[in-house]
């Protein structure tokens, strides 16, 4: 396994630390890091599938779930650090894929990744909202998605409860000048992309932020895959390149000693030198927000938040 460096360093203010030259620069084309499925640190290992999961595998696991439930963990587990101990490692694009459950009669949602989390999605905003009240001049990306088994109703109060959690700090989409001197004059904190038609209502929710996902295996066919995306263009507005790596159920199932850890932390290397060849900014091949798994053991927000460096 490719040498580790563990605990990547604290970067809890580093917007409000970056040079005045790139206060002026917008946020579409600084380069932020971002966590992929920010919340699977928690998985409920005996909570049910998700109703979206095949009728196969959904079989498969109500007989065999001593071998299903240990897989689940092992390759559903997409970080290791809490949503406060990411802030404070400078992640500031959150990955975050909400559902409820089945049969529940109360409205509590969780965050999910084949699974449900333990974390619940109200307490943990609330606490994202507590850091933001003692790091001011930081900005922070939430992409809510997937929202399996949400109703017209239950999107309707979760939206009144993202505006009532956040309030002033929610930036509106028609803000004109998405620039850090801009949005800290402002007080705006959080840009909060709303991957349901019910947000195109509400000034204050964003549309879907594009995810450049390989779907890839190894590093090789990932830095392929992205190459190939950097070719046709920048998307406009933000977007995301996922750095994070996916293998198939029949993968999974023949290499029991491997996990997604494992696997990410074999092709880190491949990764960095590539990472560290990239560039922010307007051009076709920039990147802007640069996601990925397990970003405390590696040193990935530090290596991100460097690439900034090249645009003074």
């Amino acid at each position: 396994m490719a040498h580790i460096i563990k605990n990547d360093i604290n970067h809890e203010d580093w917007m409000s630390c970056l040079p005045e030259k790139l206060w002026d620069v917008p946020l579409t084309h600084l380069s932020i890091p971002g966590s992929h499925d920010a919340m699977s640190y928690c998985l409920d290992i005996t909570s049910p599938l998700l109703r979206s999961e095949s009728d196969t595998f959904r079989l498969l696991d109500g007989v065999f779930c001593c071998f299903t439930r240990p897989a689940i963990r092992r390759w559903a587990t997409t970080q290791e650090q809490n949503i406060v101990e990411q802030l404070a490692t400078g992640i500031r694009y959150f990955d975050l894929r909400i559902a409820h459950k089945q049969y529940d009669s109360s409205n509590e949602l969780y965050f999910t990744h084949v699974i449900y989390t333990q974390a619940m999605v109200i307490e943990t905003l609330q606490s994202v909202a507590s850091w933001l009240e003692s790091h001011p001049k930081e900005i922070i990306i939430l992409a809510c998605s997937h929202f399996e088994g949400l109703n017209y109703k239950m999107h309707e109060e979760f939206i009144y409860s993202l505006k009532k959690i956040f309030g002033s700090k929610l930036c509106p989409r028609d803000v004109a000048l998405l620039t850090l001197r801009n949005l800290w004059a402002s007080g705006y904190q959080v840009v909060l992309s709303y991957e349901d038609q019910s947000a195109s209502r509400y000034k204050e929710l964003w549309p879907p932020i594009q995810y450049l996902w390989a779907n890839k295996p190894n590093a090789e066919e990932l830095i392929n895959f992205l190459e190939c995306q950097k070719r046709l263009g920048r998307p406009k507005g933000f977007f995301v390149a996922g750095l994070n790596l996916t293998t198939d159920r029949c993968f999974i199932a023949s290499h029991p000693w491997v996990s997604l850890q494992t696997l990410t932390f074999e092709n880190w290397n491949q990764v960095k030198k590539w990472l560290e060849d990239q560039k922010p900014g307007a051009e076709p091949t920039c990147l802007n927000i640069i996601a990925g798994d397990f970003i405390g053991p590696v040193p990935f927000c530090s290596l991100v938040i460097a690439l900034n460096k090249k645009l003074l």
